[in-house]
């Protein structure tokens, strides 16, 4: 059964110059950009449901070094299932979000996705259609760029 929460995955890596990239995709049914994103399911706890869909529509591995974001997001509830799927009274659903560090820049898209690129923080930021997107991908820079001043 469908659980009543998103996430969004946001994989990064350091390129061969020490920057920074983030891996983005773009939808095979709609054709805009946007990190891995997707539902829960049954008892599943966001972080497993996060390793679940990275691992689903990019091939990233479970063990891969996940951290959770501060950032959050609603969803509605008919834009994810097309119906009040948990009761009439819940109209939106939190949506959890995590940066996944990669070792490479090794993705295998699954069919939701015709491709992916690698790119900076603004290139990536330029590209992706939702807001909620953009902000976890500013979050998540900014931690990373706080890291490497510490």
């Amino acid at each position: 059964m469908r659980a009543s929460f998103q996430v969004l995955v946001l994989p990064y890596c350091c390129s061969n110059e020490g920057r920074t990239e983030y891996a983005i995709f773009k939808r095979s049914d709609a054709a805009y950009w946007q990190f891995i994103a997707g539902g829960g399911e049954d008892k599943e706890t966001p972080i497993e449901a996060a390793k679940r869909e990275a691992n689903e529509e990019a091939g990233i591995p479970f063990h891969s070094e996940y951290i959770m974001l501060d950032s959050k997001n609603t969803v509605p509830v008919e834009g994810v299932t097309g119906k009040f799927t948990w009761g009439e009274n819940i109209f939106v659903i939190p949506e959890y979000t995590f940066g996944v560090r990669l070792d490479n820049r090794e993705i295998v898209l699954s069919k939701e996705h015709t491709e992916f690129a690698w790119l900076g923080y603004h290139e990536a930021v330029a590209m992706l259609k939702w807001d909620s997107n953009k902000n976890a991908l500013w979050e998540l820079n900014a931690r990373l760029t706080k890291q490497e001043h510490l």
